[in-house]
């Protein structure tokens, strides 16, 4: 004979049922309610030098509004860029033939995203067609390598040495100027 109530057992399988709801509740924001297989989608691809932390699944945006994703991340074996499959809403199909897409970063140290901005082409981009104008990924650590190690040579001491020996040479004090014409 047990001695537990039914109360504890009501408590107990109503909160492995809230438990199981919020699961499901999280699995349909984790998807974004998309259950097929991207019926709805278009492909556009995309070239880039590089694409940086890009990755499958990122988010593809207009104006900071997600109208599609990333759907595939393929390397050129001729020319060696990174080929971009981008799967976009088919409520945006008339995107201009002249949109330009950007690999850009959410934040500072955020998540990668593919920008389009759509131009002013009449001509709108097919299913499948190539996106020319595109902008490569920008690398943060480079940047910051370059400022941190190229700006402060203009002020270097080795710098202001070589003007100061170039200015005191007495043989180019006592040369003629060359002749302009």
């Amino acid at each position: 004979m047990s001695n537990r109530s039914p109360r504890i057992e009501f408590a107990v399988g109503a909160f492995l049922l809230l438990a199981l709801a919020s699961l499901l509740v999280l699995a349909l924001a984790s998807t974004n309610g998309k259950w097929g297989f991207g019926a709805d989608r278009y492909p556009l691809i995309a070239r880039f030098t590089t694409i940086g932390a890009l990755r499958p699944n990122a988010p593809v945006k207009i104006g900071g509004v997600t109208v599609g994703q990333v759907a595939d991340i393929q390397v050129d074996p001729v020319k060696y860029d990174s080929v971009v499959t981008l799967a976009i809403d088919e409520r945006f199909a008339d995107l201009p033939g002249d949109t330009a897409a950007g690999i850009f970063t959410s934040g500072l140290l955020g998540e990668s995203y593919v920008g389009l901005a759509p131009g002013g082409d009449p001509e709108p981009l097919k299913p499948g067609d190539e996106i020319y104008l595109t902008q490569p990924a920008v690398d943060l650590m480079q940047l910051v390598g370059k400022y941190m190690f190229s700006g402060g040579a203009a002020g270097s001491g080795d710098d202001a040495a070589a003007v100061d020996a170039a200015t005191d040479d007495p043989a180019a004090d006592t040369a003629p100027a060359p002749a302009q014409e």
